[in-house]
């Protein structure tokens, strides 16, 4: 057990020296570098979100009680207080420092439904008085956590499968790919929706059914990539020269086959995490996706459909999912460049 847990190990750190290596040389590219910057602006979003769009301070002295960080410990006595009534509230020796935006992301604001972008709404309100800016940018903690997590899924179900079905051959490999296929003929999309609309799930609920089902059906094409690698590399001296010698297969997988894999694996794992984020907001904009009480940037899209004058709803978030994807989908090239000199132009 140790062992195998050592290798997995070893296949970490080698696929993540090669993916370090390679965003530090697409950072040295003008177009890369800017993909880079948007991808981090993203993250810190996500992570920080509570820091950035908040309805309580990061730090406030109220009636002479100091709390710290209360946009993260959202303490019981300041439940009943938002940005404005705290403000109110705030008597000579107290003091508050808000957020950037002092929102939210759902928090009514019912004096500004459908508001358009204005000083105290800097990118307005959607139809319950919610702020946009709030909400955007704790919708990209959404974005990410179903792109990546869906991602993670369908990349183990792809690997496995198709280093199986490349590896072993013969019948289990014709069957994989008779699997593959069928799942694959399906419209994702219809696919997609069908299964949301059994499950029918709430809440952070939506989230997580939101990604096994992403993952359950778009892992096909990590198979197909993954077992056309393995076909390539099993043939090769240094595989042979592993048989040579007694080594089993599962040893020869282990070591020699899926390290020489990992490149094409991140690369499509890149263009997999765009198209997911993608996936998601069109879901969302159906309807079958991430509740409305829940931050996301297709919720927002679908918010347009009845309020079609409200192009702030359409323009912030849209252009949202258009940075993000198109950024993943740059650093993917530029991995595929790095690690296919063949493309290189």
């Amino acid at each position: 057990m140790n062992q195998w847990l050592s290798q997995a190990w070893h296949l970490l750190r080698q696929g993540w020296r090669s993916f370090w290596g390679a965003v530090r040389e697409q950072a040295r590219q003008p177009v890369q570098a800017v993909a880079l910057l948007v991808v981090g602006l993203l993250l810190a979003s996500a992570l920080l979100a509570d820091c950035l769009a908040n309805d309580l301070p990061l730090l406030l002295r109220l009636h002479g009680k100091l709390y710290v960080l209360p946009n993260l410990l959202n303490p019981a006595a300041l439940r009943v207080f938002d940005a404005r009534l705290l403000v109110e509230q705030l008597r000579p020796g107290d003091f508050a420092l808000q957020t950037v935006v002092p929102h939210g992301y759902n928090s009514h604001d019912l004096t500004a439904v459908l508001s358009g972008p204005s000083g105290a709404h800097w990118l307005g309100t959607d139809s319950g008085g919610r702020d946009v800016l709030a909400r955007v940018i704790h919708g990209a903690r959404v974005s990410l956590l179903v792109g990546v997590a869906s991602v993670v899924v369908s990349t183990v179900i792809g690997v496995l499968v198709g280093t199986i079905a490349g590896y072993l051959g013969g019948w289990f490999d014709a069957l994989a790919m008779r699997v593959v296929e069928i799942v694959h003929a399906v419209p994702s999309i219809l696919l997609l929706v069908t299964l949301l609309a059994i499950l029918a799930p709430q809440g952070y609920g939506a989230v997580l059914a939101m990604t096994l089902v992403i993952g359950l059906v778009r892992w096909t094409d990590v198979a197909r990539l993954v077992r056309g690698e393995i076909l390539r590399i099993r043939s090769l001296d240094y595989v042979q020269a592993a048989r040579a010698q007694g080594a089993g297969d599962v040893f020869i997988v282990w070591r020699h086959v899926l390290p020489n894999a990992m490149s094409p694996i991140l690369v499509s794992a890149s263009f997999s995490l765009a198209s997911a984020i993608l996936v998601e907001g069109a879901l969302s904009f159906l309807g079958y996706g991430i509740p409305d009480d829940m931050a996301s940037w297709g919720g927002l899209l679908n918010e347009v459909r009845g309020n079609v004058e409200a192009w702030w709803l359409a323009v912030f978030p849209g252009g949202a999912i258009f940075l993000t994807v198109t950024a993943f989908n740059l650093l993917g090239e530029g991995l595929r460049d790095r690690w296919d000199p063949r493309l290189r132009t």
